[in-house]
């Protein structure tokens, strides 16, 4: 078992939060480490801020878990038994935008640009001081959270061909749901909500990865490419993300579909 002095620095206490608290229960968050001192430690650092918290011991049970519980946030070990955390991480980036924080032993920084890379929303080297996950926690959060009521109505466009769902934080195509990353979501979401506007490169870039340090001018229109792939009826000869050469980008909401010629 991991000694305590190796789970989080000298100088730094735990209050342990066993009794109820006044406060309002907050987000659900799932935590996946094979180290049951360390998922004690993590369940009762979370819970002093009211969390809700779930643990599992390994990857597999973490992805039923994920599943069944519909947390707001994973906290993911990554040496696990078995089914990794990177490749835990890739599968549930291949299902879900669900924030992810990563917290490992490995401080690399080639292991912290791979998770990254994988989708991870932070990533937390052990040791580590229960005050800064709490903070790590709730800054992903906030950064994650979803729109207030009224701006939860569902988005239209293209006489109702694709609809963005931001409550459910889901896109549809001709009444099939389409797999997006958090990334490819939020940079449709963030183009489709200013239709009709030229957007600029660095303006997507700044918008879209602020807190992504290994990300580049490139990441856009990598991602643009991919996004083209999943919502564009022809991504050949887009109608929704029109290229402005030299410039950026136009998301165009009401494009005019060719009538079908007779005679």
């Amino acid at each position: 078992m991991t000694q305590l002095p190796l789970l989080y620095k000298i100088g730094k206490r735990i209050r342990y939060a066993n009794l109820p608290c006044e406060a309002s229960v907050h987000e659900k968050i799932l935590v996946i480490d094979d180290d049951p001192f360390l998922r004690q430690l993590i369940e009762q650092t979370l819970l002093q801020e009211n969390y809700q918290v779930i643990t599992a011991p390994n990857g597999p049970d973490g992805l039923r878990l994920l599943s069944e519980q519909k947390p707001h946030l994973v906290i993911l070990d990554i040496m696990l038994p078995g089914l990794s955390g990177w490749d835990v991480c890739r599968q549930i980036r291949e299902k879900s935008t669900i924030p992810i924080i990563i917290l490992t032993a490995k401080n690399a920084p080639d292991d912290v640009v791979r998770g990254l890379r994988l989708g991870a929303d932070d990533y937390l080297v052990k040791p580590f001081y229960p005050d800064e996950l709490q903070a790590r926690v709730s800054a992903v959060l906030r950064r994650t959270a979803m729109p207030p009521p009224s701006q939860q109505t569902p988005l239209r466009f293209g006489n109702g061909e694709l609809v963005i769902d931001p409550a459910e934080r889901r896109v549809y195509l001709n009444g099939q749901a389409v797999e997006l990353t958090r990334t490819e979501y939020d940079l449709l979401v963030f183009m489709a909500t200013r239709p009709g506007r030229i957007l600029t490169t660095e303006i997507i870039f700044d918008n879209v990865w602020p807190y992504d340090a290994d990300a580049n001018m490139e990441s856009v229109k990598w991602y643009i490419w991919r996004l083209r792939k999943k919502i564009e009826p022809d991504s050949s000869n887009p109608r929704y993300i029109i290229t402005e050469r030299g410039v950026g980008y136009r998301f165009m909401p009401n494009y005019s579909i060719p009538e079908a010629k007779t005679g």
